[in-house]
């Protein structure tokens, strides 16, 4: 199941009456300032536009929108080539306890598995946790370096086209996977897979804002407050449930993709379960789904560039300057930033739970696609049901994005502290089959809406019109933030041999984070925050240009540093 999120339906404050709103009906190329007010003024609260001119979204591109998420959904670079690997990994290894030349798989086993590691040895599952610490490192130097510069032009557009490739070309490339020797060719194929993957949801999601604000509804919603029609605090409710719209339709369809896909591998895995390539088989025909869909989008996208890059910068030196600038802006910013710090954390804690839970439900099923497979169907039918059933009962009686994710925030903490309790019991804490059934339907009920709504809470606190920039910090955030857990949790297995004793450590991670951005995140102010921003370096943007600013070319990254 792929993940994404969307934005939070406001409740206007009491006193939201004794606000003044100024009314930013002239688009980006117009002054919007945010200067200081005379004293005794309050601030004014700024609903901004980014471009009037960018196309309105068609109804065939926002279907091929849908339809890129619905092939891209993970069962390929996420869930297969992963168990491919540790297949491989655990087939090459030997059972420490019998020594060298031994079997993994013997029913003599003693269930602990190594691989020569240097001049040492490693488990199998540190050496998994290991490719995902090191792949989250990669998604690390990515987000940095070049996501920013998604701003600016049409390179965001050429990005994902070439992520997307390369994880298409990686998953294709498993048809060579096929003995045990091979395990370090499919370590790094699942990296070069999964890196990509994770490349391709972040900036996949950096242009939901961008088409969610174009939508014909949202333009319509802007003609109305613009023209007086409706209040500034309706028009903030109906936007983000526009938003939210997008996000939900568009996870649900990666999860309706997560059900063909696997369906469709069905075909496969049944007739041709004894066949030693049928694995392989089933990772191309995984691909070929994504491709058939995803293409359409790089057809039908239309032309939304970013501004040009300013004179004398680079795309590969502009990221750094843009995060830098970016982190400066946290006295400005403060909730958006808070909320970035603890979905560090919770990302990091929820994703490494998953990989530590794909491992042990892989030694249980002994590594079978078409066990897997139907694990997998469990979830991907409660995922597609429970993002509807969310988005109806928030659109229904109008709640908050947060605490929507609130509720999916709960049974994030829970799933690690269910699988603490394996450390003391066998009876419990994922040991048993049906464990992991429960597992992957509460996973579908839960953690599907828990990517909607934390991609829509981002999109709520960033400032418009610099979405790459604040969306490569939330990539940063969500996917390149378990660099950290994968390899706490790789020493706690290798130093100890079980893999129930990684989970106090994620269940305290997620706690954690979960607490900060229920008491310390305002989506509402940090909304306005945001756009308050955003107004001020426009207009201190196009005031700089006006006076000719010594003949140098003003760039945003200049002022963003200098404010």
């Amino acid at each position: 199941m792929s993940k994404i999120p969307a934005p939070e339906n406001p409740v206007p404050h009491a006193d939201l009456a004794d606000v003044d709103y100024v009314d930013d009906k002239l688009g980006s190329d117009a002054s919007q300032a945010d200067v200081a007010l005379p004293q005794g003024r309050k601030k004014h609260v700024f609903i901004s536009s980014i471009n009037k001119d960018e196309p309105i979204v068609t109804r065939r591109e926002l279907w091929s929108y849908y339809l890129y998420y619905n092939g891209d959904n993970g069962v390929g670079p996420l869930n297969y080539l992963m168990t491919l690997f540790q297949s491989l990994a655990t087939s090459a290894g030997y059972d420490p306890i019998a020594g060298p030349g031994s079997s993994c798989t013997a029913a003599t086993s003693s269930g602990q598995c190594v691989l020569p590691w240097g001049s040492g040895t490693k488990a199998v599952s540190s050496v998994v946790l290991v490719a995902n610490g090191v792949s989250f490192a990669a998604m690390t130097a990515i987000f940095t370096t070049i996501g920013s510069a998604a701003d600016y032009g049409t390179f965001g557009r050429w990005l994902l086209f070439v992520v997307t490739v390369i994880c298409w070309a990686s998953q294709f490339a498993s048809m060579s996977l096929t003995t045990p020797e091979r395990w370090p060719a499919a370590m790094a194929l699942f990296m070069i897979g999964f890196i990509t993957y994770g490349a391709t949801l972040v900036f996949y999601a950096a242009l939901f804002p961008r088409l969610a604000r174009n939508t014909p509804h949202a333009r319509k919603l802007r003609d109305e407050y613009e023209n007086g029609e409706i209040s500034p605090e309706v028009y903030e409710v109906e936007e983000s449930l526009e938003k939210n719209r997008i996000s939900n339709i568009s996870t649900m369809h990666s999860n309706i993709g997560y059900i063909f896909t696997l369906a469709l591998n069905l075909s496969l895995l049944l007739p041709l379960a004894n066949n030693p390539l049928v694995d392989n088989y089933t990772l191309v025909l995984t691909n070929a789904y994504w491709v058939v869909l995803g293409i359409w989008w790089f057809i039908f996208q239309q032309p939304r560039p970013g501004p040009p890059l300013p004179k004398g910068e680079h795309y590969i030196t502009i990221g750094w300057k843009q995060i830098w600038a970016a982190l400066k802006t946290y006295k400005q910013l403060p909730y958006t930033f808070i909320y970035l710090f603890s979905f560090f954390l919770l990302a990091d804690g929820l994703n490494t739970t998953g990989t530590l839970i794909s491992i042990c439900q892989n030694d249980k099923f002994q590594f079978s696609f078409l066990q897997n497979t139907y694990l997998g169907l469990a979830q991907a039918v409660t995922s597609t049901m429970s993002t509807l059933g969310f988005w109806y009962i928030q659109k229904w009686w109008k709640i908050s994005t947060k605490k929507m994710f609130v509720v999916t925030n709960v049974v994030t903490i829970l799933i690690p502290l269910w699988g603490m309790i394996g450390i003391w019991t066998t009876k419990f804490g994922f040991h048993n089959v049906w464990e992991f059934w429960a597992y992957n339907v509460v996973f579908g009920i839960f953690q599907a809406p828990y990517y909607a709504f934390s991609q829509t809470m981002m999109a709520e606190l960033s400032p418009p019109g610099f979405d790459n920039m604040f969306f490569g910090l939330f990539g940063l955030s969500n996917r390149a933030s378990s660099m950290v857990g994968p390899n706490v949790i790789q020493a706690i297995i290798n130093n100890t041999g079980d893999n129930w004793k990684g989970f106090p450590f994620l269940f305290a991670l997620c706690t954690a984070a979960s607490i900060v951005i229920w008491f310390g995140v305002d989506v509402t102010k940090g909304r306005r925050d945001a756009v308050r921003w955003a107004a001020g370096v426009r207009s201190e943007a196009e005031a700089q240009e006006n006076k000719g600013a010594s003949g140098k070319s003003t760039g945003v990254s200049e002022l963003v540093s200098s404010g």
